[in-house]
């Protein structure tokens, strides 16, 4: 069933999302209406498409590592498990489960805005709201911090190299292990370093989006830390499918993680947080931290309709 992705997990950047997460509620009979719902996820998306044809309207659905087993006991996917909640040094990456994901993107906010809303008239009662954030567009598809982001994403089929499981999991083929992750930043001390020193941060240079080579990188810089290799020499990626978010009173990034394994986000996240062999972490957290984190699975649009 590879062939029925759901399209959130490979389409191109958004000017709009919206990131909600929810967790089954106590109402009786709560988990059948949830895989009711979750099964008319397909049909609702085509439906909106139809009213928005011009804004490449997209969806995702993931269902939680801890949740899985009570959602669907039958079946799991090979490797999903729970975020690996991380510390050290003032560096965080907390685990914050919960139980179902939906992320709505498109290139109209009303689209957005509509979608969302019949998302939540259909979970009902069944489920409570966590976290509804309102991601955007920054300028070139650039983070608040002012650095374009997702520079390393794959281009073309590589996405779905990437993004999807294969073979190896064939009742699961098709669907990609999610990590999200909210961010808050602290631009004022972001703000009252030097361009240069901003730069050395990324390991890349702000205005021109060029990277460093790699002699020239600080073992802190952002990209060295989440530029990962096998031992054969290739490389460990993923597809980043991340958006400013922001208001008068917080400033940050819903960071997207989707791939074919949980290990490259993991690893990623390890050498963030908890730095090399000598120590040496990601610069950027000095100036941003993680307030979430939640590991989901994000099954085919074909297995989300048997659920019904």
């Amino acid at each position: 069933m590879r062939d029925t992705y759901q399209s959130g997990l490979i389409a191109e950047s958004s000017k709009d999302a919206l990131f909600l997460t929810f967790n089954q509620s106590h109402v009786e009979g709560a988990r059948e209406l949830l895989r009711a719902s979750l099964a008319s996820m397909p049909a609702l998306l085509d439906d909106f498409r139809n009213r928005y044809p011009d804004a490449d309207l997209h969806l995702t659905v993931g269902v939680g590592s801890a949740y899985w087993d009570q959602f669907n006991p039958e079946e799991r996917p090979a490797l999903l498990r729970a975020f690996p909640a991380l510390e050290q040094g003032g560096r965080v990456a907390p685990s914050t489960p919960v139980d179902l994901l939906f992320i709505v993107r498109a290139d109209q906010h009303d689209a957005v805005f509509e979608l969302g809303a019949a998302i939540s008239r259909s979970l009902d009662d069944a489920a409570e709201l966590v976290e509804e954030i309102h991601g955007f567009r920054y300028r070139d598809m650039r983070d608040l911090t002012g650095f374009v982001d997702g520079t390393e994403n794959p281009e073309g089929d590589g996405r779905l190299d990437v993004a999807l499981v294969g073979d190896e999991d064939p009742e699961f083929a098709g669907g990609s292990y999610l990590h999200l992750q909210r961010y808050e930043h602290d631009l004022g001390a972001w703000e009252r370093l030097s361009v240069k020193q901003q730069e050395d941060a990324y390991g890349r240079t702000k205005d021109e989006n060029i990277e460093y080579p790699g002699d020239k990188k600080s073992p802190h810089a952002h990209t060295k830390r989440t530029s990962l290799k096998r031992e054969d020499g290739s490389s460990m990626e993923i597809l980043r499918h991340s958006m400013p978010y922001g208001d008068s009173q917080r400033k940050g990034l819903m960071f997207v993680s989707t791939c074919r394994t949980p290990e490259h986000f993991e690893l990623m996240l390890k050498s963030m947080v908890e730095g090399d062999e000598t120590g040496h972490a990601d610069r950027i957290l000095d100036f941003t931290r993680a307030v979430t984190g939640s590991a989901f699975f994000v099954p085919t649009s074909h297995w989300l309709t048997q659920l019904s």
